[in-house]
């Protein structure tokens, strides 16, 4: 059995064969799938899907750091009365992403922060974004003090000492299809790190693995990303399978 802890089902690229992907999935060994938040116009596609599949869909609630802007008071509004209102698994995906764009990085920071308060108050992981942003999101980490501060770095591919400073905010490392790619030093960097600090993703429909790159990623696609992290640790399958599943279960609840 597969967990994956961050896939974005509900968006409008499934929209024409959203129940074969799942059925793929589900077929591949992928039981469970998380699914992280991205702003207040899809919200409502999210819990749609967990009405469909109320036992396999895990709901994440939080502001995407790309979707912090000027309305930016509205949108976190609207996070907060969703965790009042509904039950989460997580707070995310939060963070910062400096890739794109700094006109908000302010705000991005402080956004951040805010959402890591209410998951503390409601005690919940967080699911982190972080691009280009590793010192700017470890500042905001440094400033919580408060031991129940858990959760993922999501697409993680940083180095080996940054993985390490993760993981001793007690984060694990949320491993995709990036740790296939061919240019890739991510694999490298996890051979580093013990398997108990690793679960697996897919940011579907984003970052499909190798021999998908550049197409429509799904959930079916985590096989790829087991068999890497599977090889990087010199382990059977079924090792990476056990323990990931095992890590986002405790993480989760579920």
């Amino acid at each position: 059995m597969l967990i994956d802890t961050h896939t974005h089902l509900y968006v409008s690229d499934f929209d024409a064969d959203r129940s074969d992907v799942i059925a793929n999935a589900i077929k591949a060994g992928v039981l469970q799938f998380v699914l992280p938040a991205i702003d207040s116009e899809t919200t409502e596609a999210m819990h749609a899907l967990k009405r469909a599949y109320p036992n396999t869909m895990h709901l994440m609630m939080g502001l995407h750091p790309t979707h912090v802007g000027d309305n930016v008071a509205e949108e976190l509004a609207h996070v907060y009365a969703q965790l009042k209102e509904h039950s989460f698994v997580a707070v995310g995906e939060i963070g910062m992403d400096l890739y794109w764009d700094k006109t908000y990085q302010k705000e991005q920071q402080e956004a951040f922060a805010k959402q890591i308060s209410w998951a503390l108050a409601y005690d919940l992981p967080i699911i982190i974004h972080c691009r280009e942003a590793f010192d700017e999101i470890f500042e905001v980490l440094e400033g919580v003090q408060d031991t129940r501060l858990r959760g993922i770095f999501h697409c993680f591919t940083g180095d080996v000492k940054q993985a390490q400073r993760a993981i001793d905010f007690n984060m694990l490392l949320g491993i995709g299809g990036v740790v296939t790619f061919k240019n890739s030093a991510l694999a490298q960097t996890l051979a580093n790190i013990a398997m108990e600090h690793i679960v697996l993703e897919t940011d579907a429909p984003y970052l499909a693995p190798t021999p998908f790159r550049g197409k429509r990623n799904e959930s079916s696609y985590i096989t790829y990303v087991a068999e890497k992290v599977a090889l990087t640790h010199n382990i059977s399958l079924a090792q990476v399978a056990k323990q990931t599943t095992e890590n986002a279960k405790n993480l989760f609840g579920l």
